[in-house]
Order: C-alpha cells, then structure tokens, then sequence
C-alpha cells in the first residue's frame, strides 16, 4: 500500500512540477507530421511522455533496452520525463494523457504539440489503425534484406537504433493466436503491438534515440497500405529460417 501510495504522490508531483514540454529544432516538424498521420492518414495519435535531456543517439550505435537511463553517444545518459526512475521505455510511452485518449482530432493535435512541441508522436495501434511486428535492429535489419530479395511487398517501416518495426493491418488476438499456434518456431524476440498497444512514429525522439523511417509511406494523401499480418509473420519466420539468423531474447 505504501508503494501505491508513493507512486501516486510521484505522479501527481510530475503533474504538478513538469514543465510544458521543450521546443526543440523539430518541433514544427513533429507538429506537421502529427497532423498528417491524424487528419490526412486518419491513425489515432497523443504525444508520448518524452525525455529530458538532449542528448542523441545515433544509428551507429544500438540501444540499451534494459530500465532507467538510455546511453548516449558520448556517454552521457537520457532519462524519462516520467516519475518512475526505472522506466523501461524512455520517452516512448503515454503517460498523460492516457492512451486512450489518442485521436484524429486536428483541434486536439495542435493544441498538444502546441503546448508540447518535443514530445515524441505516439500512434496507438489497433481498432481501425494500424498494428506493428517489431525485430531487434540487427536480426530485423537482415530479415528485411531477405524480405525484399524474396519480392515481398511490404509497407511503412519504422527504424530506432535498438528495434525495427514492420506496420501490419490490424489484427484481432483470435488471429494473431491462431498464426502464432500454426507456426513450428516464432523468435521469442519478435513483439506484436496490437489493439491496446502503440509505437512512435517518425520524427520522434525517445530514450532509444532517434526514430526515423527505414522505408518511407510512398507520397500522397490517402493512408499509406499496408499488409496482413499473416504474411509478414510468415515471410519474416522464413526469412530468419532460412538465413539461420538468430533473433536474442531482449
């Protein structure tokens, strides 16, 4: 009870204390894109909780993807603007607003990045938007080269330093059991963010450094396609086969 009621006070204390959130060289950028994902591409978007800090993480070094402070490149640390010392997703997560308050409201877009214009752009997955099937960056990285030598079609794809994550057309947990029961060996490393779940989109900033399009919507106004989860679960798990590329347990 006690713990309960600390956590409770530490929320409430960030709530009271935290400051509007920090304008960055990509707040009109972040603004614009949150706009496009909620009105033009109509995917349920809030602002995550974001980091403090400016240190950055480039692509040529992978994240830590244990609790409580990101490395950065020259060895300094970011932390989360959450009360929780060890968070484990720096920066990526809704805190408030809840998740369920994501919308396509345009009024509501702009008047929260308008208040806090660093924070990094959450698209909550399911329903009517898209889901995710995430890789560890390395094995991700050469399951995508086998993917596209093998002519499979895919969608947009979002790359950090640490993971690398394929957007799916939603998906119900009956489906996504069923495909996963069917399967022989699934990598215990490949996540699924689904109904109830988000990701963050491009061209945010979180503990886990930069998040960046690894294959970019083609241009246009209508909501980019994407495919089945089916098939990308499929050619992934052959993919990773065949390659004998081992995905580690994060």
């Amino acid at each position: 009870m006690r713990e309960i009621l600390g956590r409770r006070r530490r929320l409430l204390s960030w709530r009271i204390g935290r400051k509007i959130g920090r304008k960055s060289d990509q707040s009109p950028a972040l603004l614009g894109a949150a706009l496009t994902f909620a009105t033009a591409w109509h995917w349920p978007v809030l602002p995550g909780v974001g980091i403090e800090g400016q240190v950055r993480q480039g692509f040529g070094t992978l994240a830590k993807s244990g609790g409580g402070d990101a490395p950065g490149p020259r060895g300094g640390a970011v932390r989360c603007a959450c009360p929780d010392p060890e968070c484990a997703f720096p920066g990526a997560h809704p805190l408030d607003p809840g998740l369920l308050a994501a919308t396509t409201d345009e009024r509501m877009v702009r008047w929260w990045w308008t208040n806090r214009p660093g924070a990094p752009v959450l698209l909550a997955t399911g329903g009517r938007a898209p889901c995710a099937v995430s890789l560890p960056a390395v094995p991700g990285a050469r399951a995508l080269s086998a993917l596209q030598e093998a002519g499979i079609r895919l969608g947009p794809v979002i790359a950090t330093p640490a993971r690398v994550f394929i957007l799916v057309a939603p998906y119900s947990m009956e489906q996504l059991g069923a495909l996963l029961y069917a399967k022989d060996w699934v990598p215990g490393s490949l996540r699924f963010h689904g109904e109830g779940g988000y990701v963050a989109l491009p061209p945010s900033e979180t503990g886990q450094g930069q998040v960046r399009w690894e294959q970019a919507p083609l241009p246009g106004s209508a909501a980019p396609w994407v495919p089945d989860v089916q098939a990308v679960v499929d050619a992934v798990v052959d993919a990773l086969t065949r390659t004998g590329v081992s995905a580690p347990e994060l």
